[in-house]
């Protein structure tokens, strides 16, 4: 057997109970016909013509066993050997004439095979047996997997569960697998139900999906069939919307590309590379698209807060959204590479130029060139270790109000007020200029200066 922990499993158990299920048998499958690794981690098992007590009863003398889910009770198993999943075989009953009306029951009683019709799509219907190795197959999901195909049971499958389209798109784009028509027909006619999807799990889909080597594929399958106007309906408005001579394909396809141009790893910087042109159709002039950088900052963080990411995620993207249309002029003056940096924020400049690069591949076009000596003009103007905020200066906040206290423009008990951040920010502005000044009685002069000049104003 491939694990120890199913060979403990499958001893501890009534033979011909254990079964793996679920996405490890279909990344077995795909590992032997498609002569790929074998990545699969998960420890899904169905026990079948075992009560659940017994089942309970058999594995806690061997490690530490929770049952979870009201309605479809899963035990958690942790031991030595390993941890897993394990869970009573369900079908559906109907309850009435409409094809939402049933509800869920798990038994001992229920078919193996009745559960595998449950899933979402054929190449997951897959078993099993443990120890044998023997597959179950009752709905062709071996030929899907040959065949690089997602297809499905039932016509109602998407309506069932409209999560499943969005299940559909990161596998079509991680697996370089294709939706059948019946697939195809089924998504668009419950398209409209995405709009019922939880937020959370809606974004939790997306991030597979930006796992893909390709994930322009996912979002192109949702857009084609309808579901991404339930979602992200900015984004479709680039479709058809043509850009400068500096662009080969429309704004919607020009996202894709830059997103695809983005290395796998970074979600983050996928996100932004496939959110940095939203507002084009909304500012286009012609030929032009004025403060597009702006307004994209606003539309891509209301979006990502729409579809509950993390807020670290929504700022961090709207931030390269922000900043992706700076100059990477080589002629620039050290000062000015460091107002950049300020601008900018030393922590998103990887991401940036990483945006910057696969906004380049985007384009269609070849390179003009300039970033790479830009960046590294950049990095050596860090390297020198600037002050970049005011937590960088050779003085505190207690420094500048002890000054302002001696200058009568606060209280002696003052524990301080706006002129104090006023001052450090023109501090700071100064050492921008000039970073030799960033000494303590440099910068207490300086300080004296800025507070007379905000007594005069």
């Amino acid at each position: 057997m491939k694990y120890a922990l199913d060979e403990s499993l499958a001893a501890w158990l009534p033979p011909g109970s254990l079964y793996s299920v679920g996405g490890r048998v279909r990344d077995e499958l795909r590992a032997q016909f498609e002569a790929i690794p074998d990545r699969s981690k998960d420890f899904d098992y169905i026990v079948v013509g075992v009560p659940q007590d017994e089942l309970i009863a058999r594995l806690i003398p061997h490690g530490k066993v929770d049952l979870v889910g009201a309605a479809f009770a899963v035990i958690k198993f942790s031991s030595a050997v390993g941890n897993a999943d394990l869970a009573l075989p369900r079908r559906e009953i109907s309850i009435g004439t409409g094809h939402r009306d049933f509800k869920v029951v798990s038994s001992p009683e229920v078919r193996l095979e009745d559960d595998l019709a449950r899933r979402d799509f054929r190449m997951n219907m897959l078993a099993r047996a443990l120890p044998s190795g023997e597959l179950v197959d009752p709905y062709g999901g071996v030929d899907d997997i040959r065949a690089r195909r997602i297809d499905i049971v039932r016509d109602e499958t998407f309506e069932e569960d409209p999560l499943r389209m969005f299940r559909a798109a990161q596998f079509a784009a991680r697996f370089r697998y294709a939706l059948s028509p019946a697939a195809i027909k089924a998504m668009r006619a419950a398209a409209h139900l995405a709009a019922t999807v939880s937020a959370e799990r809606i974004s939790d889909e997306l991030l597979k999906l930006l796992g893909a080597e390709r994930p322009s594929i996912g979002f192109a399958l949702l857009a084609e069939t309808g579901v991404l106007e339930h979602v992200w309906p900015e984004l479709l408005e680039g479709d058809g919307v043509m850009q400068n001579r500096w662009h080969r394909f429309d704004v919607w396809r020009h996202s894709l590309a830059t997103l695809d141009a983005v290395p796998p790893g970074d979600p983050v910087i996928r996100l932004a590379a496939l959110l940095h042109d939203v507002a084009k159709p909304r500012t286009k002039e012609g030929p032009h698209f004025y403060r597009h950088e702006i307004n994209g900052e606003t539309m891509s963080r209301e979006m990502l807060e729409r579809l509950r990411f993390p807020s670290q995620t929504s700022e961090t993207v709207a931030a390269l959204v922000r900043h992706h249309m700076y100059v990477a002029d080589v002629g620039l003056a050290p000062a000015t590479i460091r107002r950049f940096i300020r601008r900018v924020g030393s922590e998103h400049l990887r991401g940036l130029f990483a945006l910057r690069h696969a906004d380049v591949i985007g384009s269609g076009l070849p390179d003009r060139g300039g970033n790479e000596i830009f960046e590294s003009r950049v990095w050596t103007v860090l390297s020198e270790r600037p002050p970049m905020s005011v937590k960088d200066l050779a003085v505190s906040g207690d420094d500048v109000i002890g000054v302002l206290v001696a200058e009568n423009v606060l209280p002696p008990d003052s524990k301080g007020g706006p002129e104090v951040g006023d001052v450090l920010q023109r501090l700071l502005d100064a050492v921008t200029e000039h970073p030799e000044q960033n000494k303590r009685e440099l910068l207490l002069d300086l300080a004296r200066n800025a507070i007379a000049d905000i007594l005069t104003r």
